[in-house]
C-alpha cells in the first residue's frame, strides 16, 4: 500500500485507515548505538518482549519490557509505566512508538533473525558499491 504524495491530510488519511499489517511495519523504533552496529540496521519494527527506552514524557530515560503493543492506537505498553487514576486502580500508560529506543531485542522469533540478516546483507551490498 504506497501511495506517493506529499499532502498531509493524505498522509493522515493513510496513517489512520491503514490496515493492521502495515501498522505493524509502521510502528518502527530506532535502535540503540550498540544494537544499531551490532546489527546494521537503524530501526525495527517493535514487539513484545523487547527492551526500550522512553526518550520524551514524563517517563523520559525509564528502561522496561514492552509488554503490549496496541497497533490500532499506535502506542506500546511498557512494563512499570502505570498511572493511578482517582478510585485506585493503575492503568498502564500508553506510549508513542516515536518516542521510545529499542534497546535489546527479543529475539525468540525465527523471522526476527531473517529480518536482520537480511538487513545486514542489504548494507553489505550497498557498501560494495
Amino acid at each position: 500500500m504506497k501511495i506517493n504524495t506529499k499532502k498531509p491530510s493524505k498522509q493522515r488519511k493513510l496513517l489512520y485507515n491503514a490496515p493492521y499489517h502495515v501498522r505493524g511495519k509502521i510502528m518502527a523504533a530506532p535502535l540503540s548505538e550498540e544494537l544499531r552496529e551490532e546489527y546494521g540496521c537503524r530501526s525495527l519494527p517493535i514487539r513484545s518482549g523487547d527492551t526500550v527506552r522512553i526518550l520524551r514524557g514524563d517517563y523520559k530515560d525509564y528502561e522496561g519490557r514492552v509488554i503490549r503493543v496496541d497497533r490500532k492506537k499506535y502506542r506500546v505498553y511498557v512494563d512499570g509505566v502505570t498511572r493511578e487514576k482517582s478510585d485506585g486502580t493503575t492503568v498502564p500508560v500508553p506510549i508513542h512508538h516515536s518516542k521510545v529506543e529499542i534497546i535489546k531485542l527479543n529475539m525468540d522469533d525465527k523471522w526476527r533473525k531473517r529480518i536482520l540478516e537480511r538487513k545486514s546483507l542489504e548494507k553489505q551490498k550497498k557498501a560494495e558499491e
